[in-house]
């Protein structure tokens, strides 16, 4: 709990110096970006990363003029029974985005990796994402395609991996529409997600895979708040997916709570304490 504590207060003092970061960058055909945030559960398309803990995230983007951009973003996990038992989320990620007329059409690739983990956790996800904004509004459509790897593999059938398949590759799609809007003369944007996942139905060789039960999906309503005088912002989701408790059975131990074995997928009501800089 100490150790959680510690790393709370060292994010909160990254938060609150975010804005001299961007003040010391220098004007050019590159830009950097970046956030840094506290999340009360790291939810990864509608299900819990972080054992419905708490999370320190951030990640920083370099951008060119030209449309091209790549960056990094980390998170802590669990660190229990999934990826490989690795305790780190780090992304790397590259695309090239243009404009389209009045929308934005982004094209480009995630790489997700599990330091410390066992091997076969990491894997690849091209992905293609188009953005336009109206007004207050701004909405979001995106499909990402992750091809087969051994990382998404169903090697076993079950928790108790009845039926061993090592080697086997699997691949993963997934398909999501974002909207947010402004409300006008306050500090609010309300926010909504919705998400289809078909992939592997199985934890993948060791955890990895992007949708557990097969196909499910997942949705997020929410607002964000900023505060005044600040560089901050406070976020509040209720997240949900409609992964049935019988699809998960055959999943269990790994698909639940440590602490008290219940679903790292029903609905949940998340905090964030956010800076962009």
């Amino acid at each position: 709990m100490f150790m959680k504590y510690q790393i709370a207060c060292a994010a909160l003092a990254l938060l609150s110096s975010a804005p001299a970061f961007a003040q010391e960058e220098p004007a050019g055909p590159v830009t950097v970006s970046g956030s840094v945030a506290l999340v009360s559960d790291y939810r990864f398309r509608g299900v819990s990363q972080s054992d419905k803990g708490m999370a320190v995230q951030g990640g920083v983007t370099l951008t060119h003029e030209s449309g091209l951009y790549a960056g990094t973003w980390g998170s802590n996990l669990a660190g229990w029974g999934t990826f490989g038992g690795s305790n780190m989320e780090l992304d790397l990620f590259a695309g090239y985005a243009v404009p389209l007329g009045s929308a934005t059409l982004d094209v480009g690739l995630t790489w997700y990796m599990y330091p410390s983990g066992a091997n076969k956790t990491d894997f690849a996800e091209p992905y293609v994402k188009l953005s336009s904004e109206l007004g207050p509004v701004k909405g979001l459509i995106g499909v990402a395609y992750a091809p087969k790897q051994q990382a998404l593999g169903k090697w076993c059938s079950d928790a108790a991996c009845t039926v061993f398949n090592p080697g086997d590759k699997e691949d993963n799609f997934y398909v999501w529409g974002d909207i947010s809007g402004a409300v006008p003369n306050t500090p609010v944007t309300l926010k909504a997600h919705l998400g289809w996942s078909n992939g592997n139905s199985g934890l993948g060789p060791n955890g990895t895979s992007l949708a557990p039960t097969g196909k499910y999906l997942d949705w997020l309503v929410g607002a964000d708040v900023a505060i005044p005088g600040t560089p901050l912002t406070l976020g509040v989701a209720y997240v949900d997916t409609d992964i049935a408790r019988v699809e998960e059975n055959y999943i269990r131990p790994n698909f639940s709570d440590l602490g008290n074995g219940s679903s790292i997928a029903r609905s949940r009501v998340v905090f964030s304490l956010s800076a962009a800089f």
